[in-house]
């Protein structure tokens, strides 16, 4: 009993000291000039709040009332550490281009527990460049590939045709059973009728929810089930290599995995991870953005009019049935400015997680050693001082990419910068062509895309569609 009162009294005193040691922390950081803001509730701070859903193509409450209170940059807390909050494009750019000499990742706990150490979304130093080398390979040989465009064309015309008898498809699960099986089989040469490929795309399904799920580990909720699926992933890749190293006489013409496994330049795990990431950015992220561009078409009349003019003036140049190419796609000007401008009202990505090395003045702000740093690409991109009616879906404004492109980050900068963006543009360029020279749709009920903070649609973006005859011009 007497032990009990003593551990009690101790952690009272600990308690009573705590609460006046922070204080005088904070305090002798104000001196320096940190910027304005407030901490919040103590333990969550301001967590909840932040985290709160909103329509990801706006910049949500919790933002907007913080800049309009605070200004561009912020201090709170978040995710368990104070945190500088940055919506200024000039900070989100130097944060990015000195990673890893002032900053560095530095994800919530959850995320790594679901993603692992060895993601490229987490991983630091020597092994992010290690790991992203590998990736960058990975697109460089695909965009060089005619058997990827052809790849790509024949499973976007094949999801067409099957919708050719259908008034309503359920369109985020469609995007994303196409971006899955073209990775899967592009990857692994896993064919999308396999049974394989089935429990790959269930897995990912639920791997993807626990992103949006309270990390809580009790068996049966949402973030449990998702680190399970992330477990299975890993043995299934796990199993697919074993089978690779046991008959390494057969050969695959374009499948990656075997190019990774010839030069042996990774280890068993970091071949897993990789494995995983790409298929990861290539199936979620792609899958998302697509069903973006496909619910501002929806919105946008004169947009998809002008979006259909030009792939009808590509379609006339070729012969009947002759598949797209990359010099088909470099003449894809509006198609560009349709991605990035989704990209910029959508908002994909809606943040990155930073933390600050070491003590760091930026123009007027002091941004202390050990502080979570979270450049916000959202408040960027809905900046009315930076965008001419910022909420408006008009990707004429991205005609002159250069002054977009000081304004906009949607994949991201610095040694960060989305090694599959190109490929993810022709994968969707291509999609987009066969899609609006065959297809009208209408957006059933009032969908529109959730940032939890990953983006999803609440209802599946179902369709109302219907066949357009095909004009070849010729």
């Amino acid at each position: 009993m007497e032990d009990l009162v003593l551990v009690i009294l101790f952690l009272f005193l600990a308690l009573c000291l705590s609460l006046l040691v922070i204080p005088l922390l904070f305090a002798k950081q104000e001196t320096k000039n940190l910027p304005p803001g407030s901490m919040g509730w103590p333990l969550c701070g301001e967590t909840l709040a932040f985290l709160r859903p909103h329509r990801s193509n706006s910049m949500g409450s919790f933002i907007q009332k913080h800049c309009s209170r605070y200004g561009k940059v912020f201090k709170s807390h978040l995710f368990g550490s104070p945190a500088i909050v940055s919506c200024d494009p000039e900070l989100n750019l130097f944060i990015l281009q000195n990673e890893e000499k002032l900053f560095q990742a530095n994800y919530p706990k959850p995320v790594l527990d679901i993603v692992g150490k060895l993601s490229l979304i987490t991983a630091s130093g020597e092994l992010h460049k290690k790991l992203r080398n590998v990736a960058v390979s990975f697109i460089t040989a695909s965009k060089s590939a005619p058997l990827f465009f052809l790849l790509v064309e024949k499973l976007t015309v094949s999801m067409m045709d099957s919708w050719k008898d259908r008034k309503e498809i359920a369109f985020c699960k469609e995007a994303k059973k196409f971006t899955l099986n073209l990775m899967v089989k592009h990857l692994l040469s896993i064919d999308p009728e396999e049974p394989l490929a089935f429990k790959i795309l269930e897995d990912f399904e639920t791997y993807m929810k626990g992103f949006v799920s309270l990390p809580i580990y009790i068996p049966g909720t949402a973030y449990a089930r998702a680190v399970k699926a992330r477990e299975r992933l890993s043995l299934t890749v796990r199993e697919i290599i074993r089978e690779r190293e046991q008959d390494i006489s057969r050969h695959r013409e374009g499948d990656f995995l075997d190019v990774i496994l010839a030069k042996r330049s990774l280890s068993y795990e970091e071949t897993v991870s990789v494995v995983l990431d790409l298929l990861l950015g290539g199936y979620e992220t792609t899958a998302t953005l697509i069903a973006l561009i496909v619910y501002f078409l929806g919105h946008a009349p004169n947009v998809f009019e002008r979006l259909k003019e030009e792939h009808q003036a590509i379609r006339q140049r070729k012969e009947d049935g002759e598949p797209l190419n990359w010099e088909d796609y470099q003449k894809m000007d509006f198609t560009y400015n349709v991605i990035h401008e989704a990209m910029r009202c959508g908002n994909v990505v809606k943040l990155v997680h930073r933390k600050a090395i070491r003590d760091v003045v930026f123009k007027d702000y002091f941004i202390p050693s050990g502080w979570k740093v979270l450049p916000l690409f959202t408040a960027v991109h809905f900046d009315p001082t930076l965008h001419e009616n910022p909420s408006e879906f008009n990707p004429w404004r991205w005609t002159d990419h250069k002054a977009m492109a000081k304004k906009v980050m949607p994949f991201g900068g610095g040694p960060r910068l989305c090694p599959g963006a190109e490929l993810a543009k022709v994968e969707i360029s291509f999609f987009l062509h066969h899609l609006v020279l065959n297809y009208r749709w209408k957006i059933k009920a009032d969908d529109f895309p959730v940032a939890y903070p990953f983006v999803d649609f609440p209802r599946g973006l179902v369709l109302d569609i219907e066949p357009t005859e095909v004009d070849s011009g010729k």
